[in-house]
């Protein structure tokens, strides 16, 4: 069990490489769950290849610059610092700032899907009781993180290693049971454009999204240089399975696209493989909602801690717990904010989130680019292959994609997502304003 002293008080808990990986994957996957939509959206063919294709347009080049970057410079913040080191202090405060901002909008949803579920079997759970097992979830994982990174790992490897038997046993199943073509239709006849390219799509990349979040712990890994990029190279395809094989399994199983909805892989585990694997599909689902706020928890309560280091939040947020050596006020902080939006639901929040990760994708990329020109001399123990053109690769890719998204959000997005990320410009001149008088006033 690795530690690296912070200060004579403080010692932090280090992950090494298997439990880190699975904190990457309960943070970018946490099982198949929230695709089914997709389905009847896009339709099962292009569904599919969505789940095959996207990671080549956005998770692949996305996790080729966070290697190469951690490799370069393993910073707790990660991305928020490789950006403000790019591309100065304004763009490195909307980095973290639009990163810290999207997480409320994942944090308090997640733990509503749990309770969503766990309604399935006990309907009295309604109206502020629906909210009070919201909060006591949120309040678990919150001391889980306030525990550290090693214990969150232990955490989210249960957890994982849990959701994957009904997912596998459903796979198995539906492959024996293989009856029609999984492919067909492609898209959906009669459907709006919009809907098959564009809301199905942000859908695909909200699912592929978010592999260099992991970077703003990097402090909290063992050998961060080597251990992050060979997570990487497992949780990829790991993922890129985890979504493909269970919707191709169930549509060549029972060809029944048109049912597919929010939650339905309980249903077609039902169908599949009789009662007691829906009701084993239904709890992994609730595990698996656990793993995504696990994860949310754990990559996105650094940058309040990081950016308060950096002097654009306050102080206090930069206490350690004197025990373990966590970031406890911004962890506390977080969670209260996840508690508060816990009676909104992941649709009625997702598209919204897209512009905001797709923003901080975007710098994150062209931070690579940047870091080139500007510090050639970091020792970067990965590199990025291919050389230019492998470096034209990760940047054309996810900008092309962040395009085509956000082209074809639905109007809530296209309403609220501007204002969304107008807010950080907002928050960052009136935060230079305090300082600027803050300084005046003691100078005085």
């Amino acid at each position: 069990m690795a530690k690296v002293k912070i200060s004579p008080e403080i010692a932090v808990r280090k992950a090494g490489l298997f439990y880190f990986v699975f904190v990457m994957f309960s943070y970018t996957t946490g099982g198949p769950f929230g695709l089914e939509s997709m389905v009847t959206l896009s339709g099962p063919g292009m569904t599919l290849l969505y789940l095959l294709i996207l990671p080549f347009f956005l998770s692949v080049p996305v996790s080729l610059v966070s290697a190469e970057l951690t490799t370069a410079m393993p910073v707790e913040g990660g991305f928020y610092r490789w950006t403000r080191a790019a591309f100065g202090d304004f763009w490195g405060f909307l980095a973290g700032w639009w990163n810290w901002t999207a997480s409320f909008l994942l944090g308090g949803s997640y733990a509503v899907l749990f309770t969503d579920y766990l309604a399935y079997y006990f309907p009295q759970i309604s109206g502020w009781k629906h909210w009070l097992v919201s909060f006591i979830l949120i309040a678990v994982i919150t001391w889980i993180n306030i525990l550290g990174i090693q214990m969150v790992g232990k955490f989210a490897t249960a957890l994982e290693l849990f959701m994957f038997i009904p997912v596998l046993a459903m796979v198995v199943i539906g492959l024996a049971h293989w009856h029609h073509n999984p492919f067909v239709p492609l898209v959906p006849p009669h459907q709006a454009f919009s809907k098959v390219f564009g809301v199905g799509l942000a859908l695909g990349i909200w699912l592929y999204s978010g592999y260099e979040q992991l970077s703003s712990v990097a402090e909290d890994v063992e050998n961060p240089q080597r251990t992050y990029p060979r997570a990487l190279a497992i949780v990829i395809p790991l993922s890129i399975a985890t979504y493909f094989l269970p919707p191709f399994a169930a549509l060549a199983a029972l060809g029944d696209w048109q049912q597919w909805h929010d939650g339905y892989f309980s249903t077609a585990a039902l169908l599949i493989g009789g009662a007691w694997l829906g009701h084993l599909m239904t709890v992994g689902a609730m595990v698996g909602n656990i793993a995504l706020l696990n994860g949310t928890m754990l990559t996105a309560t650094p940058m309040p801690f990081t950016m308060a280091q950096d002097g654009y939040l306050p102080k206090f947020l930069t206490r350690r717990h004197v025990r373990y050596g966590t970031h406890w006020i911004a962890i506390l902080i977080s969670a209260a904010i996840y508690a508060s939006l816990a009676l909104n639901s992941l649709g009625d929040l997702i598209s919204i989130y897209v512009w905001l990760r797709a923003a901080t994708t975007v710098m994150t990329v062209l931070s690579a680019w940047q870091l080139r020109r500007t510090r050639p001399d970091l020792p970067r123990g990965f590199l990025i292959p291919g050389g230019n053109l492998g470096l034209l690769y990760v940047i054309a890719m996810p900008i092309a994609m962040t395009y085509v998204v956000l082209r074809y959000s639905d109007p809530v997005a296209l309403r609220w997502g501007p204002w969304a990320l107008g807010a950080g410009p907002v928050v960052y001149l009136v935060l230079k304003w305090l300082s600027k008088r803050s300084a005046n006033t003691r100078t005085q």
